[in-house]
């Protein structure tokens, strides 16, 4: 019963959370194409905590915060890029950052993940135990008639059905935030190539 109501908790927890990433992200990339100043998306950013690009963002743009005007420079279409060593330090920076936001969405999945292998075998045990227990009756009043039986078997099968009652959403649950996570792991590399690409094309230009 607490694998199962815990399980559900997370459940909707996570379902709330994505779906606030998912809204949010979209509300930073509507800024992110149509702003003309980096401070305007920086300032979205701060606010969209719930995004991991837009977490990506700040992270880039506080690594470049001592420079500002070349970031400025650079979104509009000038010929000053980030030198070769600037972008990487903003590649590790963009990298830690991802790291960060991958392990935020991943949290409390290794519970239900838990949940689902492990609620089972605890409803076996239990449908064990009501195996022995009819069996116990049945030595103990030299009679197998269903008033016997029946408190046991009644038992093993209840410890079933609890069993995989919270190892079936437990599944579900996993493996549709499993594929969220991996999701989103894919849009924020995809945002950091064209990040990288955005800051260093006009250096590329000059060369």
């Amino acid at each position: 019963m607490f694998f199962s109501i815990v399980s559900w908790a997370l459940i909707v927890e996570k379902a709330w959370q994505f779906r606030k990433v998912r809204r949010q992200t979209f509300e930073f990339l509507r800024v992110f194409r149509d702003a003309r100043r980096p401070s305007i998306v920086h300032s979205a950013a701060r606010k969209l905590r719930q995004s991991p690009l837009a977490q990506l963002y700040f992270a880039a743009y506080q690594e470049v915060a001592g420079i500002p005007e070349v970031l400025d420079k650079v979104l509009d279409d000038l010929d000053d890029g980030l030198s070769t060593d600037r972008l990487e330090a903003v590649n590790r920076a963009l990298r830690r950052a991802a790291a960060l936001e991958v392990a935020r969405l991943e949290h409390y999945l290794p519970f239900l993940a838990t949940t689902a292998s492990a609620t089972p075998f605890i409803g076996l045990f239990g449908t064990v135990w009501g195996v022995m227990a009819a069996f116990h009756g049945i030595g103990a009043q030299g009679s197998a008639s269903l008033a016997v039986v029946a408190p046991g078997i009644s038992e093993a099968l209840i410890a079933t059905a609890a069993g995989l009652g919270a190892a079936i959403p437990a599944v579900i649950g996993y493996n549709y935030f499993v594929n969220r996570v991996k999701h989103w792991a894919v849009e924020m590399e995809g945002f950091t190539m064209d990040l990288l690409n955005l800051l260093s094309r006009p250096a590329a230009k000059a060369g």
